[in-house]
């Protein structure tokens, strides 16, 4: 598997081309040397509020999706949000190590998508209390050895986190 994914990886250039090529999303971006960035707007349903996004791809890194308006932590009052990662707070759109995604994978028909279903899941839990969307999400102290995998890519994450934010 891991000979497909590098045969098959998709350059920063090829994402930002698919993104910009897009029929059925919209957006714009900046492109560097070795980081993607791309700002949309998402409005999950036609009754939805509208949200501004940032997903940030650096060279052979994970995708980042944070929501920069509205402030999800002042929508949420005093709750805790769910199925986020912390310190910026990102969505938390696929279980990493498990190759839900991976470098092969176009972000317009995955990670953009995946967006709009992770806050159409919000919407519901700011008015149930109850996270519907389901999903696994790892912890490093997870004692479950199948997550080890995804263990690994959340320190990475973390730290190339903690490195390379400029925001």
């Amino acid at each position: 598997m891991s000979n497909f994914t590098t045969k098959n990886r998709l350059s920063l250039p090829q994402l930002y081309l698919f993104l910009q090529r897009s029929k059925t999303i919209s957006g714009e971006g900046v492109l560097g040397p070795s980081r993607l960035e791309w700002r949309f707007c998402a409005q999950p349903t036609p009754l939805s509020r509208s949200y501004q996004a940032i997903l940030v791809l650096e060279k052979d890194g994970t995708p980042d999706v944070r929501i920069v308006d509205p402030d999800l932590r002042l929508l949420a009052g005093r709750r805790d949000l769910p199925h986020i990662y912390h310190n910026p707070d990102r969505l938390c759109l696929y279980l990493p190590g498990t190759g839900q995604w991976d470098a092969s994978k176009r972000l317009d028909l995955t990670i953009i998508p995946w967006t709009h279903l992770w806050l159409i899941y919000f919407e519901e839990w700011l008015a149930s209390n109850e996270w519907k969307g389901g999903g696994q999400h790892p912890t490093e102290d997870d004692p479950d050895e199948s997550n080890r995998a995804a263990r690994r890519s959340l320190r990475r994450t973390r730290r190339n986190t903690a490195r390379n934010d400029p925001f």
